[in-house]
């Protein structure tokens, strides 16, 4: 048994180990080759989250679906290049907009160079992406431009929030489905499809990315709160100091509306309140950490994952259908 990637993915058959880590290594400097600029500070600023790392989550989940087909495939690689610049790119917008000052362990590029600089960047690596897609046919183009349109729109529907009447809990669940879950949704799609696989398997790994991407989210959510450590790339709790309703707030908030608990209410209060001072930021990751709206979500991060591990059945039996199940259960051990 062997790790595969910064995901930790366990892999019990040798020969497609060789691949995912012939085929990740391939798309490292796929990254680097994309990042480059003949501008030197723009390659600096391209390849910043590059080199900081990451999980690489996506391009690991492209590589496991072109095992369904031929996973020598030449469109397999650029494709995992094309998703993961993708989401890089999204990284680099998100932290203008959250004004996050950290990002997988190194100072965001916007507490670096400026949000102008950090935004620009952003659009560089979407450019870069574009170019690369364009190679790949037609086909490859409308889902990649499908997929961003509901990125975009999940980033707006989290800006606007829900609207009069709309239950908050579903509406961060369709933000997500579109922010996180459409792009993992694309790796398996292009994985499967690069590869020549039947269209019914190219089916289900979509559906199944786009499960498993909601899930990974919520796992992050419940590691913000729950982690001790910088595990998640990110100061633990740094969602609730930026004031980001997050999926524990959010079944918190429903139990307030539901029960109207004074503990509840009062930590609802606290977590409403200014959490840039740090001991009061203190207090509200210890007892969010102690409430039942954590174990809550939690379990909403298990229900997504097992939904995503049920897409795998009309699935051939084999290693690489294995390892997507393990991706499955990673996701809920990250969720503790």
């Amino acid at each position: 048994m062997t790790v595969v990637g910064p995901f930790g993915l366990s892999v019990r058959d040798q020969a497609l180990e060789a691949d995912v880590q012939a085929g990740l290594a391939a798309v490292e400097e796929g990254l680097l080759e994309a990042t480059k600029s003949e501008v030197p500070f723009i390659t600096e600023a391209a390849q910043h989250l590059v080199r900081a790392g990451g999980k690489r989550f996506r391009p690991l989940l492209v590589m496991l679906a072109a095992q369904f087909g031929d996973p020598y495939a030449p469109g397999i690689v650029p494709s995992a290049v094309v998703v993961e610049l993708t989401h890089l790119a999204t990284l680099y917008h998100d932290d203008v907009m959250d004004e996050a000052d950290v990002r997988r362990g190194v100072p965001s590029a916007n507490q670096r160079w400026g949000n102008s600089v950090a935004v620009l960047t952003g659009d560089f690596l979407f450019a870069r992406a574009s170019h690369i897609l364009a190679d790949l046919g037609p086909e490859a183009v409308r889902i990649q431009a499908e997929a961003f349109e509901r990125l975009v729109t999940g980033q707006i529907l989290e800006t606007a929030g829900p609207r009069d009447g709309r239950d908050p809990v579903e509406h961060y669940l369709d933000v997500i489905g579109g922010k996180t879950g459409s792009l993992i949704a694309v790796a398996g799609r292009f994985g499967a499809m690069m590869s020549g696989a039947d269209e019914t398997v190219v089916d289900v790994l979509t559906q199944y990315g786009e499960r498993l991407g909601v899930a990974f989210q919520l796992a992050d959510d419940v590691l913000d709160i729950a982690s001790e450590s910088t595990e998640s790339g990110k100061t633990p709790g740094t969602d609730l100091r930026e004031g980001i309703p997050t999926l524990p707030v959010l079944r918190l908030r429903e139990r307030v509306a539901r029960l109207g608990l004074a503990e509840d209410v009062a930590l609802s209060e606290l977590l409403d309140s200014d959490l840039t001072d740090d001991a009061r930021h203190a207090e509200a990751l210890t007892l969010l950490r102690a409430h039942p709206a954590l174990e809550q979500a939690r379990r909403d991060t298990v229900r997504y994952a097992q939904e995503a591990r049920a897409t795998l059945a009309p699935l051939p039996e084999g290693k690489a259908k294995g390892a997507l199940v393990e991706l499955c259960d990673l996701v809920v051990h990250r969720a503790g």
